[in-house]
């Protein structure tokens, strides 16, 4: 199955009838030549036997009007898919799918694995929906495509490459709570090089809409600059090289003190200072009609300083990526294998006596996939990967996965394999409390954790009366990590990472229906998730989890004139780490937009209900200058309203 999210909808297709309604009118021609990279398959769309869900152009477009700087809205409004708020004051966020924690989760950027460890904190704050071509969701076991950490699945962010049309946009958009978003991209391709530049400022007011004190939206200023130059040396030999840049300031916590007014009551903060700084490299060369090479390196660095009152954690990572990729593809059957180097490392510079969390850690792997067409109505995909990590031996993992295509309106998807994950001391829970007091992993005392999961899906679509257009999809899925890693108290006040004496594993189902008749198009998605820790011999639901969730999007459409939509969302009780039980809520949107020519002018009315978690429970206890703060597990921010323009030059 494919989920295609046009407009605000995300819509199942299985790309075998000829039939399709959708906003401007993209034909099913268009859309088989639209190419899913993450797979690593050079096959057109309809013939991948992996599950992917696919953002496009315009749905990025149009989460862009929403919250322009960054992509958390984008991925939160997914079926299956939760970013989780891990810091009251500080809105760091973590994306979750399926129910399993965000370490789970592989973010990638253009295929590079460019937010792991250290510099996975704020990753889906800093990065901004204008510079994106589409974005690309594979759920379940994907660590055979790109290596261990892809157990609950992986996120791939493909950047906009320079077309022979120059593009030129601008986006400007403020909001009700005090924020500012300016951002540019330009690219253009000419007869041998080709040039891409993003550039943004993203800046918000401390607010707090509660009688809490504390800020639902930190003081930021965050800079971005990412310039890309391609060179086409011939017409089988390619090269580009990339920077990708972050500066950001980021300060929560009682806005009488972020406003200059605290004293010896009002004085608890949470500072973020962070820069980022990458290069991607990649070369491919064309070898023969049916066979090409690709070469790919990144240098990352990412530093982060975390001050709350008498703490600081300061710490900075550099990491590197190379691979070298061999593809080779026929008319039944497509191979690709190579070998990559993943090195890792954190140094932390705090001055106190507390032992220090540095790591070094070097992962070689080597992998091969196959897809082969077996029969018309069956694609059958198969891989491979070994991975030797430092400290932890070797690692196998296959998966497999298979298309049925069961008639023109029926199809079905199959597919599982094995993940891995390397201990960190970089998880949700000790990011809730900056690290404080955390003991370094060590390896004489953790383990590799470890995984299974399968995910199963059908997918059915009709039209009726030549006018309204019907598409269900139905997904089954899970997952069991043995070992997992939990946070445990340990002596004299600290606490310790440890692998627990069991498993989790997180079940579930994805239900996806979109109506369409004439302008306007119905999403209706349910996700039910039951994820559990068990150990010892007892069961409890992992924290902060909906085991039920139903997304509801209205969209009026007339091209290149108007959008508006409506949106609802539900989210049922979710236990949380204090043994409580969050109250289930809703939260309900609207946007419109009116497009011309050149510009367009968008309005954004998001959570107009007011639903905050501070009107129905308590974020913090204690007091207001030693607050211990609790899981967020609503809105914060309440009812916000931005809006803005947007050229096109």
């Amino acid at each position: 199955m494919l989920l295609l999210c046009m407009g605000k909808l995300c819509m199942a297709q299985n790309h075998q009838t000829d039939s399709l309604t959708i906003p401007s009118d993209t034909t099913v021609e268009e859309l088989d030549e639209v190419i899913i990279s993450t797979t690593r398959s050079s096959r057109t769309i309809q013939n991948i036997p992996t599950r992917v869900e696919f953002i496009g152009g315009e749905e990025l477009e149009e989460k862009g009007n929403m919250k322009p700087g960054d992509i958390r809205m984008m991925l939160n409004e997914s079926t299956g898919i939760q970013t989780q708020q891990v810091s009251a004051t500080s809105a760091n966020s973590s994306i979750r799918i399926q129910g399993l924690d965000g370490r789970y989760t592989q973010m990638l950027t253009d295929g590079f694995p460019l937010y792991g460890g250290f510099a996975g904190g704020l990753g889906l704050l800093q990065t901004a929906p204008l510079n994106l071509k589409q974005v690309e969701v594979i759920k379940g076991a994907s660590s055979t495509l790109y290596g261990g950490g892809a157990i609950a699945g992986l996120v791939n962010l493909i950047s906009k490459v320079p077309t022979e049309e120059r593009e030129l946009r601008f986006l400007i958009n403020g909001t009700s709570a005090g924020g500012l978003d300016l951002s540019g991209f330009y690219g253009q391709k000419f007869k041998k090089a080709g040039v891409t530049l993003f550039a943004s400022r993203n800046s918000s007011k401390p607010y707090d809409p509660s009688s809490t004190g504390f800020t639902a939206i930190p003081k930021t200023m965050r800079y971005v600059f990412n310039p890309r130059l391609f060179l086409y040396f011939s017409s089988r030999t390619k090269m580009n090289l990339g920077v990708n840049t972050t500066f950001e300031d980021r300060t929560g916590g009682d806005i009488q003190y972020i406003k200059g007014r605290g004293d010896s009551t009002h004085r608890y903060f949470e500072k973020n200072k962070s820069s980022r700084f990458s290069t991607q490299f990649l070369l491919e060369h064309q070898l023969s009609e049916k066979s090409s090479l690709a070469v790919k390196n990144s240098i990352s660095h990412f530093n982060r300083t975390i001050t709350i009152p008498d703490y600081t954690f300061d710490g900075k990572q550099w990491s590197t990526y190379s691979e070298i990729t061999f593809n080779n593809n026929r008319e039944r059957s497509d191979w690709v294998g190579g070998i990559n180097l993943y090195t890792d490392h954190f140094k932390e510079l705090s001055k106190d006596s507390f032992p220090k969390r540095n790591y070094d850690q070097q992962t070689i792997g080597g992998f091969v996939q196959n897809t082969f067409s077996a029969a018309e109505w069956l694609q059958m995909e198969t891989g491979l990967r070994c991975d030797y990590v430092t400290d932890y031996g070797f690692v196998w993992l296959p998966r497999i996965s298979a298309l049925f295509k069961i008639s023109p309106r029926l199809s079905s998807r199959l597919g599982g394999g094995l993940g891995y994950k390397t201990p960190s001391i970089f998880t949700e829970e000790t990011e809730r409390i900056q690290f404080r007091s955390v003991l370094p992993v060590n390896p004489d005392m953790n383990k590799l954790e470890r995984s299974y999961g399968a995910n199963f899906d059908i997918n059915y679509r009709t039209s009726l009366f030549n006018k309204l257009s019907i598409s269900i999809n139905q997904l089954f899925f899970y997952t069991r990590i043995n070992n997992p890693l939990i946070l445990e108290n340990a002596a004299g006040g600290l606490q310790q990472l440890k692998n627990a004496a069991g498993y989790v594993d997180t079940k579930g189902w994805e239900t996806n229906l979109k109506a369409g008749y004439g302008n306007f198009k119905l999403f209706i998605g349910y996700t039910f998730t039951d994820a559990r820790l068990v150990e010892g011999g007892t069961k409890k639901e992992n924290p902060l989890t909906a085991r039920h969730r139903l997304n509801n999007v209205l969209m009026y459409e007339i091209e290149d004139s108007w959008k508006i939509g409506l949106e609802a969302y539900y989210y049922s009780k979710q236990t949380l780490n204090d043994g409580a039980t969050g109250k289930a809520y809703w939260t309900c949107g609207f946007m419109a937009e009116k497009l011309w020519e050149r510009f367009s002018l968008f309005v954004n009315c998001e959570n107009f209900t007011d639903t905050r978690q501070t009107r129905f429970d308590s974020i913090y206890t204690g007091t207001r200058t030693h607050p211990v703060f609790r899981d967020i597990y609503a809105p914060l921010d309440g009812f916000v309203v931005n809006g803005g323009l947007k050229l096109k030059l």
